[in-house]
């Protein structure tokens, strides 16, 4: 997901001679597993008509072997004639036993589909919400492919777990109980010895789960660094061309990409040594019950017949197989585990602080603007200002000007409550931020960034973007205002062109214009310009400044640039420096004290 703010320090490290991030310990299982299952209970009621049928078609399939043991024993040779009518009849109930059981299981598989969709659907809707309720700091620290990973590949990979193996598991578990029952009616010794594989079973499962639930986790994270790759890549493109940086690129992507290729074979293997020695377990189990029941059937004076041998060995694989699926689904579960811990360390992040009790919503503001002793550091120990005290009349314009660090972006960041002041007060009209509701503060300002962000739609809704209701009326008057009308004209479609994601079908110029007619849409009380004018040509620079001059006319209006020639007309100048207000004055003053300003300004006007 793009991030739409403003420059505070961006500590979200690019893929660009990143090192690979180290391999997080999953946690615990049991407890990521049932989180997921809680999911399930908003569709309880299809789940309990799945669990119905399961039993129906367990109680088909348990039936199988015994009426075939006793059509062996129909026709074993033992007997001097067959009875043709019971082999018909018992044929007949086969037949109708393995139509109704695949029949069943397709109304399963049915069902299950959907339970599964809507319980994805369920999770990525919670993800995706989360997302916005996320403080900007936290898009500061993830990359936006990482964040793509989680939302996309994660849970579609949870999706295709459930989707495959609930069915599997509620049927394997039926399986293993009925099964056993039947076993143990029909020879408890038996029984017993093909109970041998269980422990066997056991000790392969744990000790396998063990290494493929940290190669499964370690695949997530690699293909999330991918991704992260791959959108930095695309996006900075141009930037990658310009330097020449193809070859480094196409090798940093091969190195994350055969380190992925490298887990995934990893995982695939040890996930793969399951089923073969499986079946090994499984085929020693057989030949154990087959040589005691061959000496049974022999020696025990007719207890034991073919027919219960034959019935005792379908049960046993009956018995087994399902061991089997609930080992390879315990397989499976690690990678779909490791992909919803992931979902779930997003859904466990501290979303932006709520409102405080009896917050007041922020409406028809006059625009004054204190900040008393406001500090404020990204990161605890190292505050970027300091001790920020100064008062803005309704209406004024003030520019922050200062070497790029130095704390000025940051200024504007807590006023707009992106980040909340570690000391100090900031108050709007006489009152703390912090008593009016987020959402209303906001609404009173307008943003005019330095890189313009468009979304892929028309340039009607672009401009309209703050202010939804607004009719065409109004937004082609805002566009004329911003002197963006004549070129919108000129498009194909005029206001309903189509703009491509981020606006690239247009100039620099003309999306900064896009922006100033969005932003006199809204018709903020209080209005931002962060460099607005730093990255065009002089000539659309006059004519986005003339249209930020009617924009700003009666507003309150904070502009951060490095242009000193921008802002020469600003009521009030501060210069910002290691996190202090070093001087503030009109520029008239500034220059007569010949201080920092003074230095900045000649360092530009030299000549």
């Amino acid at each position: 997901m793009e991030r739409k703010g403003f420059g505070s320090p961006s500590k979200n490290k690019g893929s660009f001679g990143r090192g690979m991030k180290p391999v997080v310990k999953p946690k615990n299982f049991k407890e990521t597993f049932l989180r997921l299952w809680t999911y399930f209970g908003k569709e309880r009621k299809l789940l309990l008509v799945v669990f119905s049928l399961i039993i129906i078609s367990s109680a088909l399939g348990l039936l199988v072997p015994y009426f075939i043991g006793r059509a062996v024993d129909i026709i074993s040779l033992g007997q001097m004639k067959v009875d043709f009518n019971g082999l018909k009849i018992i044929i007949g109930i086969l037949i109708f036993t393995y139509f109704a059981d695949s029949f069943i299981s397709f109304i399963q598989g049915w069902i299950m589909a959907g339970v599964s969709q809507k319980i994805v659907f369920t999770l990525r809707a919670s993800l995706f919400d989360k997302l916005q309720n996320l403080p900007i700091s936290f898009f500061d620290t993830h990359t936006h492919g990482e964040i793509m990973s989680r939302l996309s590949n994660d849970i579609e990979n949870v999706s295709t777990t459930i989707s495959q193996s609930t069915i599997q598991l509620m049927s394997s578990s039926i399986n293993i109980l009925g099964a056993l029952i039947m076993m143990l009616l029909l020879s408890p010794l038996l029984t017993l010895a093909s109970m041998i594989t269980i422990p066997m079973v056991f000790l392969l499962t744990s000790n396998i789960a063990k290494k493929t639930k940290v190669l499964f986790k370690e695949q997530q994270v690699i293909l999330g660094n991918l991704n992260g790759h791959i959108e930095e890549s695309i996006s900075g493109i141009a930037v990658i061309k310009a330097f020449n940086r193809e070859d480094r690129i196409i090798e940093e992507f091969h190195n994350i990409n055969s380190n992925l290729c490298e887990v995934g074979i990893k995982a695939q293997i040890w996930s793969g040594y399951l089923m073969p020695l499986m079946n090994v377990i499984n085929n020693l189990g057989f030949a154990v019950v087959a040589v005691i029941g061959g000496v049974l059937s022999i020696k025990g004076g007719g207890a034991i017949t073919v027919g219960i041998i034959a019935s005792f060995l379908s049960y046993s694989r009956q018995f087994t197989r399902p061991l089997n699926d609930l080992a390879n689904i315990f397989n499976t579960l690690q990678s779909a585990v490791a992909g919803a811990e992931r979902v779930f360390e997003i859904l466990d992040e501290k979303e932006e602080s709520e409102d405080v009790k009896g917050a007041r919503t922020l409406e028809n503001i006059r625009g004054e603007v204190e900040f008393r002793d406001v500090t404020f550091g990204y990161r605890e120990d190292v505050p970027v200002i300091k001790n920020i005290n100064f008062k803005v009349k309704k209406g004024s314009n003030i520019a922050l000007v200062g070497p790029t660090g130095a704390g000025k972006t940051t200024i504007v960041n807590l006023l707009t409550r992106f980040y909340e002041a570690t000391d100090g007060e900031i108050l709007i009209d006489d009152k703390n931020i912090k008593e009016y509701t987020r959402d209303s503060l906001r609404r009173c300002f307008g943003m005019v960034l330095q890189d313009t962000y468009l979304f892929s739609g028309t340039v009607k809704e672009n401009i309209k973007y703050g202010r939804v209701e607004a009719r065409d009326e109004e937004i082609e008057e805002a566009a004329k205002m911003a002197n963006a009308h004549s070129f919108i004209k000129r498009l194909p479609q005029g206001y309903d062109t189509l703009l491509v994601e981020g606006g690239v079908n247009l100039s620099q110029g003309q999306r900064q214009l896009l922006a100033i007619a969005r932003a006199i849409l809204s018709n903020p009380s209080i209005l931002i310009l962060d460099e607005a004018t730093s990255s065009v040509d002089t000539r659309t620079e006059l004519r986005i400044q003339e249209a930020l001059l009617k924009l700003m006319n009666g507003r309150t209006s904070f502009i951060i640039a490095h242009r000193l020639s921008t802002i020469k007309d600003a009521d009030i100048i501060m210069v910002i420096d290691e996190g202090k207000i070093k001087e503030s004055g009109s520029h008239h003053e500034l220059i007569d004290k010949r201080g920092a300003y003074y230095n900045l300004y000649k360092s530009q006007f030299s000549q």
